[in-house]
């Protein structure tokens, strides 16, 4: 078939790939940066602002805009967006700006909008820090979400600094997120690669069971997996029942809502991604090559480590690649099986996104796992030898 018809058939996937992955990956990723709230309600405020820097005192045009721009922006149903956009800084001012927006409009014919006037309403909304995030609101762009996602935030100044310990927490979940996915990864490594080994030894009607077992997972939903493993684990469960008819544990363990049960709940999820590119890389290693060291005095353990495994070595990065990158970005498993100490980095931005709305928090969120995704597979790339996913 000539280059040129080629080329024509895959253009279907690459516009399929572009309208439904690439473009509404990329809108969502550009919220990260994305400033419209605060212009879009209160341009005049922002206008005004524009030459004003925090220490200085606040122009007199400043408030009268606000005064106007509220007004407009109740009216207009964007208020509401901006004041939550804001709140971010300046906790509180949401339901201060939607009672200023409602003083405004009673206030009769004449009134002067000063900073008196704000300050009778509330005195954040006459203070330089008010206007200080009004101004770094003002679009179009901004680092306010991307810095929020490294636990750093801006001062008076708009100098950069980490937020108060209190409210440190993203970095910590994401260095909880990777612990939690290479353990996975580990552990989903020692069980699945003597079941690969298992595979390229027997006979193939063995084999062929023995895969359906491996798949056998995978027709069943993972919500249902989950909530199987909430009941296996459970102090009543069978775990504990057995342990405590055998006599190996006198009370029942804890083995739900903490780092044991999210860790024995998404090995078993992601076991069958380890297996199946370690199967399919070991079925083409020769047998012979072992029985070849075997006969030039190599024992069984030195054999395996310098013949075995490094042509194992492609497969071993691929399965290991799959498994922590899916592990990184797991929200259902960890949000049932797991306690308050136990969510990755996936939960805060499902939460963000569907109880909060903070939309460019958890834009910068899934950014921040998109750069570590792809920091890690290129540190695996470069280890591997540009193998991490080549499968021969």
């Amino acid at each position: 078939m000539p280059q040129h018809q080629r080329t024509f058939l895959l253009l279907p996937l690459a516009a399929f790939l572009l309208v439904f992955f690439v473009a509404p990956l990329a809108w969502l990723l550009s919220l990260a940066v994305r400033e419209a709230e605060v212009p879009r309600a209160l341009p005049r405020t922002v206008a005004a602002l524009h030459d004003w820097r925090p220490g200085q005192p606040v122009p007199p045009p400043v408030f009268a805009g606000l005064a106007q721009d509220l007004v407009e922006a109740r009216a207009a149903s964007t208020l509401a967006d901006a004041a939550r956009r804001l709140n971010y800084e300046v906790n509180g001012v949401r339901s201060t700006l939607m009672r200023a927006a409602r003083e405004v409009n009673s206030a009769g014919a004449g009134a002067a909008f000063d900073a008196a006037f704000f300050a009778a309403v509330d005195p954040a909304l006459a203070s330089p820090d008010f206007f200080a995030a009004v101004q770094r609101a003002r679009g179009p762009v901004s680092a306010y979400y991307l810095l929020a996602a490294f636990d750093l935030g801006r001062d008076a100044q708009g100098d950069v600094e980490r937020v108060a310990p209190a409210n440190r927490i993203y970095v910590d979940v994401l260095l909880r997120t990777l612990g939690i996915s290479a353990s996975v990864t580990v552990l989903c490594l020692l069980l699945g690669f003597p079941v690969a080994m298992l595979l390229t030894q027997v006979n193939d009607k063995t084999a062929d069971w023995l895969m359906i077992l491996v798949l056998l997972p995978f027709w069943t939903s993972l919500l249902v997996r989950t909530a199987a493993w909430v009941v296996v684990l459970q102090r009543e469960g069978m775990v504990n029942g057995l342990l405590l008819r055998l006599g190996v544990i006198s009370e029942p363990l804890t083995l739900i809502y903490n780092r044991t049960g999210v860790l024995i709940a998404m090995t078993h999820v992601l076991l069958p991604f380890m297996i199946l590119p370690l199967y399919g890389v070991l079925k083409g290693i020769p047998p012979h090559y072992m029985r070849a060291a075997a006969s030039l005095g190599a024992p069984p353990v030195t054999a395996f480590l310098r013949v075995y495994l490094p042509l194992a070595a492609p497969a071993i990065a691929a399965g290991s690649l799959m498994v922590f990158i899916l592990a990184m970005g797991y929200y259902i498993t960890p949000a049932l099986v797991g306690g308050g100490s136990d969510q990755m980095l996936s939960y805060f931005v499902a939460t963000y996104t569907t109880d909060t709305g903070n939309w460019g928090l958890a834009a910068a969120l899934g950014l921040l796992m998109l750069v570590t995704t792809l920091a890690l597979y290129a540190v695996a790339h470069r280890l591997s030898g540009g193998r991490a996913l080549s499968m021969g």
